[in-house]
């Protein structure tokens, strides 16, 4: 069965496409806007993991509406939330048997509530997989420090395809002070297996 995995180059879809790989065919799909060329290093790394890779465009009206949500709220979790509901919905009209995203038991954005993972696989005749959905930070962190290398840093440092970066530089474009809607937190970038 054919899987299409929302992939960003970090430790949390990677460690999600080891895992599902062993039942699926996995595809690695980076969902983007075209605002920047970011996307570029989720393919570099599906290319050194040894995966099928896809680029997946986004409507810019969706980037768009998101950027004005962060602006309005103050904070980036309802824009990124947006966007990741989006991103599912285009790679399930990819013609997969299965949709994926690398979402963590303890993440604050973005999530996927069961209502709307009902709502996905119905309208798409799609099964969506959560496969780190019982995984907590720190049991994903030991499983990737014995499986991976990764490159940790400020998330406005480290390369990597994730919406983040393209909300960051629409914000950014539009004038907005990036620190004022974005906390600091750092980011992974996958560079191999071990």
């Amino acid at each position: 069965m054919r899987l299409g995995l929302l992939y960003s180059g970090g430790k949390d879809s990677t460690l999600a496409a080891l895992l599902l790989a062993e039942f699926y065919d996995v595809t690695l799909a980076t969902a983007h806007f075209g605002v920047t060329d970011d996307w570029k290093h989720a393919r570099a790394t599906a290319r050194e993991l040894d995966f099928p890779f896809e680029r997946i465009e986004l409507d810019c009206d969706v980037a768009r509406e998101a950027a004005d949500r962060i602006r309005e709220d103050g904070f980036p979790r309802h824009g990124i939330e947006h966007v990741h509901r989006h991103a599912l919905e285009a790679v399930a009209r990819e013609g997969f048997d299965a949709v994926a995203d690398g979402t963590r038991r303890d993440d604050r954005v973005p999530t996927v509530s069961r209502a709307q993972a009902q709502s996905l696989e119905d309208r798409h005749d799609v099964d969506y997989i959560a496969p780190l959905s019982g995984f907590g930070r720190s049991a994903v962190d030991d499983l990737v420090d014995a499986q991976l290398d990764v490159t940790v840093g400020p998330s406005a440092k480290i390369t990597r395809a994730d919406y983040e970066a393209e909300l960051r530089a629409l914000v950014a474009d539009d004038g907005g002070a990036i620190e004022e809607y974005f906390p600091d937190h750092e980011q992974t970038h996958v560079t191999g297996v071990r």
